[in-house]
């Protein structure tokens, strides 16, 4: 019968690092620790599914008001109100102001990207089974 430490053993490495020039050139391209937190928060910001349908909504639709994006996603103008903070904050959002009216757009073309390569993604495992 094997122990844990024996399962820990067995997943050790025997070397430290087997190809120290790969190691030195991925280490140099790591970007810095606070862009991986920043990036983390941007991708856990694109996975919660509400955010995900707003964001899909200003896609198609351009600058949209809040209670449109709302009708458009079947959410709550309360909830997307919500979304549209915190995508705001994280400078995913613009926001244009038009008397008591807002209107919400993508801040730029990079999050049309990040999805375009998702759904590629998503489009290229439904090809392979």
């Amino acid at each position: 019968m094997s122990s844990a430490s024996d399962i820990r053993t067995a997943d050790a490495c025997a070397v430290r690092v087997v190809d120290p020039a790969k190691v030195s050139m991925v280490t140099a391209a790591m970007p810095e620790p606070d862009k991986i937190s920043e990036l983390a928060q941007i991708f856990g910001l694109l996975a919660d599914p509400g955010r995900l349908r707003v964001i899909t909504a200003l896609l198609e639709g351009g600058e949209m008001c809040v209670c449109d994006i709302a009708a458009a996603c079947g959410h709550s103008e309360s909830g997307v109100s919500h979304s549209l903070r915190l995508l705001r904050a994280n400078r995913v959002v613009r926001v244009r102001r038009s008397g008591r009216r807002a209107y919400y757009r993508l801040d730029d073309s990079h999050v049309r990207m990040l999805l375009d390569v998702a759904l590629a993604h998503i489009g290229h495992e439904e090809a392979d089974e």
